[in-house]
């Protein structure tokens, strides 16, 4: 089996690469550096440059399942130029993988793209479950109604489409825990804002399998790609302290503060999402990492 994987040098892309190895399902690669291209037959890469819509055709070669995992991240500074940056890094890429497949023949079924659990609002109170029907009215509820919308375009040429929601990705190397353990490591770690809001995590090794079960079994439809027992934002930082033998001793940094520093894209730390792992969980999905603190603890 060969599989085609967008974004495979990324945080999430390097993790499923070595899980489709393990499998022994082959990989085919794109990238926008020449430097970066392999043709090791396990693991082959191909140019694309999304900005011109240039890409090798022969990328879909013995391919059955494209994985889309690339997106500029919304870890930055969202100026207006960047915030198009982050939806035109999946929109445009998207789109370019739909016009390789019309002009070209393939054996391709199944189209698998990332998305995020920012697509449901704010709430300390609701579950949300897949299928809540309206999307965030902020903008990475609007980067995940348009990334989504460029993954359905994929059903009108017969392909099963899956969209997988992320949650808060831990991780030894990248992603949000990075982030968040540089000022515990200090002693200088506190909850954000109230410290209520909910924090629907997921343990990389977990988010990997998701997406290999998903590709195993065919899925197709929305999931939510969180482990079972999210925490609030008070709750992590504790735990994630307690974890590297450290110390919660300042208070809250207000959200006043947060929306100083980072503008709107505050919204990032600030939005409360409590997400239901229950369908894929019902389709036999097993976690290995359901608990916070084993999840901190492998990491850390």
């Amino acid at each position: 089996m060969r599989v085609l994987i967008t974004g495979a040098t990324g945080m999430i892309g390097s993790e499923l690469t070595r899980l489709c190895h393990e499998k022994g399902i082959n990989v085919n690669y794109l990238t926008t550096s020449k430097s970066k291209i392999s043709k090791d037959e396990k693991y082959k890469g191909f140019y694309w440059d999304p900005q011109s819509g240039e890409i090798e055709a022969g990328c879909l070669e013995g391919v059955k399942t494209i994985i889309h995992l690339a997106g500029a991240s919304i870890a930055e500074p969202w100026s207006p130029s960047y915030k198009r940056k982050i939806v035109k890094s999946r929109t445009e890429t998207a789109a370019l993988l739909l016009k390789t497949l019309k002009e070209n023949s393939h054996q391709v079924g199944n189209f698998i793209s990332a998305s995020a659990i920012g697509y449901y609002p704010s709430s300390l109170q609701k579950l949300y479950h897949e299928d809540f029907p309206h999307a965030s009215d902020t903008f990475v509820g609007e980067v995940v109604t348009k990334w989504e919308a460029a993954a359905d375009e994929f059903e009108k040429v017969g392909l099963d489409v899956a969209k997988i929601r992320i949650g808060l990705v831990l991780a030894e190397d990248g992603g949000m825990l990075t982030k968040i353990k540089k000022p515990v490591s200090i002693n200088l770690g506190a909850p954000l804002g109230s410290g209520k809001q909910w924090q629907s995590w997921i343990h990389i090794e977990d988010l990997g399998q998701i997406f290999l079960f998903a590709i195993e079994n065919e899925l197709s439809g929305i999931f939510n790609a969180v482990a079972p027992n999210p925490v609030n934002n008070k709750e992590l930082t504790k735990e994630l302290a307690q974890q590297m033998g450290k110390k919660i001793w300042l208070p809250n940094v207000p959200s006043f503060v947060l929306k100083g520093l980072l503008g709107e894209m505050s919204e990032i730390v600030l939005s409360s999402q409590l997400v239901s792992s229950e369908k894929i969980q019902s389709l036999g999905y097993n976690f290995q990492f359901k608990n916070l603190s084993r999840a901190l603890a492998d990491l850390t």
